[in-house]
């Protein structure tokens, strides 16, 4: 789970979200829902990171908003 976390560290910190233990595996849910992969498909969940979000730095910011409004409504 969630092994690509480290090279996402600067979309998560633009928008402050700290990485926990106790958040870990919301935020991973969290981010295959958002780039519209079914969960703990962790390859697919890569690949379309780079390819659809992590490539535009709008589709970057957006992702990170997108993360930190997901985290929000699962508290």
């Amino acid at each position: 789970m969630s092994c690509y976390f480290r090279h996402l560290k600067e979309v998560f910190d633009a928008v402050g979200i700290e990485v926990t233990p106790a958040n870990k595996k919301a935020l991973d849910r969290a981010l295959h829902c958002v780039v519209g992969v079914e969960y703990k498909d962790c390859p697919a969940a890569w690949k379309k990171l780079k390819t659809d979000w992590l490539a535009d730095t709008d589709k970057k910011r957006e992702l990170g908003l997108r993360l930190k409004k997901a985290l929000a409504t699962r508290e």
